[in-house]
């Protein structure tokens, strides 16, 4: 028989287990418990499967650089000359710029201007997420370009190229047809500028030769500007963007920039991305166009003799030229196009007109 003392310990034993088992969780504490680790799991593997941050390297925005500084620059040439000086000076501006370097910046500064597109970025960041898919995207831009074009939000991002990049376009179509313009006012006889303008322009050939020379200097960025763009890339932001509708077709420069702005928003354009970006920056038609009008412009200065003449290359050969081949870079018009050098030796009564 168990003794009073051994009943004791053990009924004291069982209180003290039962007391134990009391002050532990519940089974609902449990679960709860189990459903929060569960929750944080699953969201911790979510975050895993976002897509990396956009990633665009330095080249691309320096190389925009230099194209809107030279178009802003070219932007300040106006009609009404006070001298046969401010013509050279509007020239010298004017020619200094390298064909592929101009075109190459062309579409870096488009391919910023589709990452300020929400949309764009948005449709193709959906395809970042998954590390495999995300792989097969890059693979399927770098090998075909044009694919970019495809992607959810691309006509906006389009739109967006187009529109700002014509608002671009249009400024300078109305500073030649003021220069232009100028060049024929300047020969009438009520014109006090009329005395320098019709006389014959000294050392011709000389100014020829400077022309060419400034023409094969290297375009260098600008500090300023590459920092805003760069910025303005990585956060969507920070650009005066004009909306508006982009008609089909894309031609190969927009889609050569959308392809970059796709690239970047997949976190695939950073500093080891760029023999990739600037592939895509290199488009033979928008080069050749800009080619074209340096050779019209050089021809056009051989043959001309007075200043009104220069004033005349200066418009077309410069600043219409220039619009003509962004346009037709941008614009689906079939393709860039200059017009033909004026010929000076077919002019009669003071008319610039070929």
């Amino acid at each position: 028989m168990i003794s009073s003392r051994s009943r004791g310990l053990v009924l004291a034993a069982l209180a003290a287990l039962l007391a134990s088992c009391s002050t532990g969780p519940s089974q609902a504490e449990l679960e709860a418990a189990r459903q929060a680790e569960a929750r944080a799991a699953a969201a911790a593997a979510l975050a895993a499967r976002v897509a990396p941050p956009i990633a665009l390297n330095e080249g691309v925005a320096q190389a925009a650089s230099i194209y809107v500084t030279f178009i802003a620059d070219v932007g300040t040439i106006r009609g009404g000359f006070p001298d046969a000086e401010s013509i050279q000076a509007a020239m010298r501006k004017g020619a200094a710029y390298d064909p592929a370097q101009l075109s190459q910046g062309m579409i870096a500064y488009a391919s910023i201007l589709a990452l300020q597109s929400p949309q764009f970025v948005a449709g193709v960041r959906q395809y970042g997420v998954d590390p495999a898919q995300r792989q097969q995207m890059i693979a399927a831009i770098v090998y075909d370009p044009a694919y970019a074009a495809t992607l959810p939000g691309a006509d906006a991002a389009a739109s967006l190229i187009v529109s700002t990049l014509g608002q671009d376009i249009n400024a300078l179509i109305a500073i030649a047809d003021a220069v232009e313009g100028d060049a024929y006012t300047i020969q009438e006889r009520n014109d006090p500028r009329r005395r320098w303008a019709v006389t014959p322009i000294p050392n011709r050939e000389r100014r020829l030769e400077s022309a060419k020379t400034i023409s094969t200097g290297q375009m260098l960025p600008s500090p300023e500007a590459s920092a805003r763009l760069f910025t303005a890339a990585h956060t969507g932001s920070g650009l005066n963007v004009v909306p508006g509708i982009a008609r089909p077709p894309i031609t190969p420069a927009v889609a050569n920039a959308l392809a970059i702005a796709a690239l970047a928003a997949l976190g695939a354009a950073g500093e080891e991305a760029r023999p990739n970006t600037q592939a895509l920056m290199t488009e033979s038609s928008s080069e050749f166009c800009l080619s074209m009008s340096k050779l019209n412009l050089f021809q056009c200065l051989a043959a001309s003799r007075p200043s009104y003449e220069d004033m005349f290359c200066v418009g077309r050969h410069i600043v219409r030229d220039l619009a003509s081949c962004a346009a037709g870079s941008t614009r689906p018009v079939g393709r860039a196009f200059v017009s033909d050098p004026v010929d000076t030796t077919r002019q009669t009564s003071g008319s610039t007109a070929n």
